[in-house]
């Protein structure tokens, strides 16, 4: 099997770094959810030596992503396990923070649900969760190429699309989480991040 690879990983893995280097600068262990193909985890892991970082994903990206974990050979960067959002329960984590990439775009709206309703399950009082990807503002596209994007994705699955921020917001609110950063990044994303009350 050939090690996948994603160029946008590589192209955003640093300004994201730079948002997290300070979101979990006292954290200890952060939950990446939908890791995809393992760059981010091995970046992160590599650059963040005081964190335990716990890669997961669907079964069957499981392989590919190991194939990145495996040969990094880094202490701190966890055998990635098997998370699917749609799980009736997760599996039993501890975790003070969590990392999601490019994922809220591309599942469906009850699956956005889910992944904050078990999000807060998670975290512990004042944990912390860090989200990057393409959001709408006031209902409308930030940019022409995230119209196009949408447009993209939402053609190839009507339950997919660019999430508006103030719905995914009022989401995160509704589960004891409270907008603590949101970071303009490169190619017109944002790293979005919330705490979690007590």
């Amino acid at each position: 099997m050939q090690r996948p690879y994603s160029e946008a990983c590589e192209r955003n893995k640093g300004p994201i770094l730079r948002i997290l280097s300070e979101a979990f600068a006292d954290r200890v262990k952060v939950l990446e959810i939908g890791s995809g193909t393992g760059q981010h985890a091995v970046h992160f892991a590599e650059h963040l030596p005081h964190l335990q970082w716990q890669p997961s994903d669907v079964a069957e990206h499981l392989p590919g992503l190991q194939l990145w974990c495996q040969p990094a050979k880094l202490a701190n960067l966890l055998y990635p396990i098997e998370l699917d959002v749609d799980q009736p329960q997760w599996p039993r984590i501890h975790a003070d923070a969590a990392f999601t990439a490019n994922t809220l775009h591309i599942v469906s709206w009850p699956q956005v649900e889910r992944l904050f309703e078990q999000i807060a399950l998670v975290l512990p009082e004042r944990g912390v969760l860090a989200v990057y990807g393409p959001f709408n503002y006031n209902r409308r596209h930030t940019s022409e190429s995230n119209a196009r994007f949408d447009l993209m994705l939402r053609q190839r699955d009507p339950h997919s699309g660019i999430r508006d921020f103030e719905d995914v917001d009022a989401l995160a609110q509704t589960n004891g989480l409270r907008l603590v950063g949101d970071d303009e990044m490169p190619a017109n994303n944002r790293t979005v991040v919330w705490e979690r009350r007590g």
